[in-house]
């Protein structure tokens, strides 16, 4: 299974937004820039974790975005699921699936079984296991975020 880009932009927002020293407000730009990825894209995933409540966006001038919730607080599974449009492996999967074996077919409870053990692993993680403290100081040199303003 691959993850949407929609889903991996979400997952790098919080990312980058979990390494700013002290919940220092970002904008998208700064987020663009550091991945060197789309505004646009950005713009749209941001829009939708704030309307999930996984980030606060602050209009004006020294406006910008921070987490909402703590790192611990945001499960990469539940956040998978939420940005997810369509986990359907195969075909079968779907109401208008049209595979011509698929009433004798026992791939598709083979590929559910995965499906729930992929989400079941996400599920045990929270962002802030993704960002042990070992790996953070790198993590923010990568990302070129100043530490400085803290």
């Amino acid at each position: 299974m691959q993850i949407t880009i929609y889903t991996d932009y979400s997952l790098r927002v919080l990312t980058h937004l979990a390494l700013q020293p002290g919940g220092k407000l970002v904008t998208i730009q700064e987020i663009a820039d550091s991945y060197q990825i789309s505004k646009n894209h950005l713009t749209k995933v941001v829009h939708h974790l704030q309307k999930s409540g996984y980030i606060d966006t602050i209009r004006g001038k020294k406006g910008g975005i921070r987490l909402r919730r703590s790192p611990s607080e945001i499960n990469i599974g539940a956040l998978v699921r939420e940005t997810e449009q369509d986990m359907k492996l195969v075909e079968c999967f779907s109401d208008k699936g049209q595979c011509a074996i698929s009433p004798a077919c026992h791939l598709k409870s083979v590929f559910d079984e995965a499906l729930k053990s992929f989400l079941a692993t996400l599920d045990r993680y929270t962002l802030a296991d993704t960002l042990p403290e070992t790996d953070r100081p790198q993590l923010i040199r990568l990302l070129g975020i100043d530490t400085s303003a803290a």
